[in-house]
């Protein structure tokens, strides 16, 4: 199986984080992939998405970076999260919840208070 065939899903996760300026190259038995994200969060998706694949350590050269540092990414509310959940999530601590609050003041009003659907940025790590 070629390593194009093998890391698809990769590729579709990149479409879907809009891995921006594509490089991907198989050459040598290995796969080439270089690009940006806007965000940190997107870029790790990618390494995580990766690393599900057996032998990736000695298929894969990839260099993929974040443009922004400010913010580590912008995450959708789904049911049944909360500030603490996501902190815990993307932060590695449900105390640090009140920085999820704080990044997204111009949207919430009360951190008890989130909606399903809404956007909210995570503050960089």
């Amino acid at each position: 199986m070629a390593l194009m065939d093998k890391y698809s899903d990769l590729f579709q996760l990149a479409n879907k984080v809009g891995l921006k300026n594509p490089d991907v190259q198989e050459e040598t038995g290995k796969l080439k992939i270089k690009g940006k994200t806007e965000y940190q969060l997107d870029a790790n998706r990618l390494w995580d998405n990766i690393k599900t694949h057996q032998g990736w350590e000695n298929e894969i050269v990839a260099d993929i970076r974040a443009e922004r540092t400010d913010i580590f990414g912008v995450v959708t509310v789904a049911s049944g999260d909360t500030l603490s959940k996501l902190a815990k999530t993307y932060l590695g601590d449900t105390n640090r919840y009140m920085e999820i609050f704080k990044a997204n003041g111009d949207l919430l009003t009360n951190p008890d208070q989130i909606k399903v659907g809404q956007q909210l940025k995570i503050p960089a790590r």
